[in-house]
């Protein structure tokens, strides 16, 4: 049986809990992703932890906005942890992205457009005018332009992303929340079915595997529920 595409969020509160957690779902998802509060708390070791003795796929969510340089720096000082997916901003601009690629050259560099907590209303005060369908597109083409090989996109501009940069790079989707689901600070969600029959091609999901009583079922059911959208 394949993994499904799915990294599922490690948002613990120690090291142990992350270390079970990516134990119990890494029969049915492809990846599991630590982010920065996990990172900052335990630095490298996190890694190793979350990896265990599988190697299943590391996501490695530290979002980094700087200069070109420091990027660079920062990207190259991760690379030899070998996670296969490291976050940018892509508002960050073209030089900082293209310094990320040519600084972890055997990770994917995922460039993230606007992040699912902001709301239209959200965008508009920050200074981002127009649909948010708009705004994520242009981030999209920069960010692909200058090297990304991934994006990063709410479930309601997946579609439309994929349509404007075509079928080579790989769309992530957080804000992906099961039917029934609570969105808790989720503002732009959908569902994991919808969101890879729209063109998806690793959804992230967090609580509703994790904060679950059995998190390994609650990934189970997810990866079933998508392998029979994929089959279909």
């Amino acid at each position: 049986m394949t993994s499904a595409p799915i990294a599922v969020a490690l948002d613990a509160p120690d090291l142990e809990t992350a270390a079970r957690w990516a134990a119990l779902v890494t029969p049915h998802v492809s990846t599991v992703k630590v982010g920065l509060e996990l990172y900052l708390r335990y630095g490298p070791d996190v890694i190793a932890s979350v990896r265990g003795a599988t190697g299943i796929q590391v996501f490695l969510d530290l979002k980094l906005h700087d200069i070109p340089n420091t990027v660079a720096g920062a990207a190259r000082a991760v690379a030899r942890l070998k996670p296969a997916i490291l976050t940018v901003h892509a508002a960050g601009g073209r030089a900082m992205i293209q310094a990320a690629v040519e600084s972890a050259p055997n990770t994917v560099i995922a460039a993230v457009t606007a992040l699912t907590s902001l709301s239209e209303a959200d965008l508009e005060r920050i200074g981002v005018r127009g649909p948010s369908g708009d705004a994520v597109r242009r981030l999209a083409v920069e960010a692909v332009g200058a090297g990304a090989q991934a994006l990063v996109c709410s479930p309601r501009e997946v579609a439309a992303v994929r349509a404007e940069v075509g079928p080579g790079i790989t769309l992530i989707t957080p804000g992906v929340r099961p039917a029934g689901s609570d969105t808790q600070d989720q503002a732009r969600v959908a569902t994991p079915e919808q969101a890879i029959a729209d063109g998806a091609d690793l959804l992230v999901i967090g609580r509703p595997i994790t904060g679950s009583a059995d998190p390994g079922a609650a990934a189970a059911g997810i990866a079933a529920a998508i392998r029979r959208v994929l089959s279909s």
